[in-house]
């Protein structure tokens, strides 16, 4: 039985990412605009990541009708209380481009005192050792309009790891070049689609939500044998 499961993002990156996880679950995976010819906006005015993905993945599958899947995730540095957070893709403003946003989180980073941490020797040995502890974190929250009278099933992932002053590698997207993947030397941008989608905070959001699509998946395949007939 063939499926189809809207994503609800503009992100072209993360849309990719998703794509890649879902390979081999035999869904075709769609973008908004591959559904619905008027543009679906979403005021992303949530304080945490799960309100934010709850809010797209409900918004979508209600205009759409189908399964969606939304995706809310960001950076939370240390030092800087838990910024960009839900503001990461704008944290230099609406709008605003990955290098925009990298720029703008060294630029707090650097602007840091001592006043300002949590504690002096936080900021003393993040610099001395040019790495500042961060985490990517990712909700994704998945809805089906005709389950459960649309509830959404939100899960969480989250990838350690530190922000350096150097940006590194060519791939991935958002802050991928600054982060430092934890237990590694590398940043996120030099990992290959493979490696990434084996360790990032995506990936580890998806493991946990992989269980329940496939079990959604197959109650579809059931029902649908069912209205068809032998």
């Amino acid at each position: 039985m063939n499926h189809a499961l809207v994503v609800a993002t503009q992100n072209r990156g993360k849309l990719a990412e998703l794509r890649a996880l879902l390979a081999n679950l035999g869904v075709e995976v769609l973008s908004t605009q591959d559904v619905t010819k008027t543009a679906i906006f979403v005021v992303e005015d949530g304080t945490t990541f799960e309100e934010n993905a709850k809010k797209k993945a409900q918004t979508v599958a209600g205009v759409t009708q189908m399964l969606t899947l939304a995706d809310d995730s960001g950076l939370e540095v240390d030092l800087l209380r838990g910024a960009p957070g839900v503001h990461s893709a704008r944290f230099a403003g609406e709008g605003a481009t990955d290098a925009e946003n990298n720029a703008a989180l060294l630029n707090a980073l650097n602007a840091l005192n001592a006043f300002d941490p949590v504690s002096e020797c936080d900021l003393a040995e993040a610099r001395s050792q040019k790495s500042y502890p961060a985490r990517f974190r990712c909700v994704l929250a998945l809805v089906d309009p005709f389950l459960n009278d649309g509830a959404p099933i939100v899960v969480e992932g989250v990838c350690e790891g530190a922000i350096t002053h150097v940006p590194r590698g060519s791939g991935g997207f958002g802050y991928d070049p600054l982060f430092i993947v934890g237990g590694t030397d590398q940043t996120m941008a030099e990992l290959d689609s493979e490696a990434k989608n084996r360790v990032s905070h995506r990936a580890r959001a998806f493991d946990k939500l992989r269980l329940v699509l496939e079990k959604i998946l197959a109650e579809r395949d059931v029902v649908a044998r069912a209205v068809d007939g032998p």
